[in-house]
């Protein structure tokens, strides 16, 4: 089966509906990241095969709880949940940011490669990153702590805003210690094609 027979099944597995050329793009994206991973090492994962089901359709799994018309992703790596979100979602506008200047150079080529308009690339870590406008929501594959998600990006999180935490098993020991935010809602995610446990748990400040 190829890669874009799998993407294309995965997303329909999950219930979401993407048009052909955004799918394309999706691919495009995927060629990009194995390209630049052999050279500066973006992600542990190297197996395009891989890359499909632990990062784009990962990355897509969210895209249900995503309501906001500006998002932030905060350590976004090689962009990740941050652009496919931004190419399934070409009305919202997107800011990646990232403390790597290598993974900054990666983000801002693949958005003018694949011609993202609506995705924004910020090199700085969040604690010192001051934009014009907070946003309505904060997402991250990246923090290992709820706690420390929430203490380090409250600055940027808009009024009524909420965070969305991407995690692996559900971090039970992590919620009951919660510092700085409540849990709304949370869900169990499926991912076609990925043997392992993953979860959003959304949070507001309180």
């Amino acid at each position: 089966m190829s890669l874009e027979t799998r993407l294309a099944e995965g997303i329909a597995g999950m219930g979401l509906e993407l048009d052909a050329g955004v799918r394309g793009r999706l691919m495009a994206y995927l060629g990009l990241l194995a390209r630049w991973n052999k050279t500066y090492n973006l992600t542990a994962i190297h197996e395009p095969e891989r890359m499909l089901t632990h990062h784009l359709l990962d990355s897509l799994a969210v895209l249900p709880h995503v309501t906001a018309d500006r998002l932030l992703d905060v350590g976004s790596g090689g962009g990740l949940p941050g652009i496919p979100l931004a190419m399934a979602r070409p009305a919202m506008h997107v800011t990646l940011l990232d403390a790597s200047q290598k993974k900054c150079a990666f983000m801002q080529q693949a958005a003018i490669e694949l011609g993202l308009k609506n995705v924004e690339v910020v090199h700085a870590r969040a604690e010192a990153f001051r934009p014009p406008r907070p946003y309505a929501q904060i997402v991250s594959r990246a923090f290992s702590d709820l706690s420390e998600f929430v203490a380090l990006t409250r600055h940027l999180l808009a009024e009524g805003g909420e965070w969305l935490a991407m995690k692996g098993i559900y971090p039970n020991e992590e919620v009951a210690t919660l510092k700085g935010a409540r849990v709304t809602r949370d869900a169990a995610l499926n991912v076609p094609g990925l043997e392992a446990a993953r979860h959003i748990i959304i949070m507001e400040p309180v």
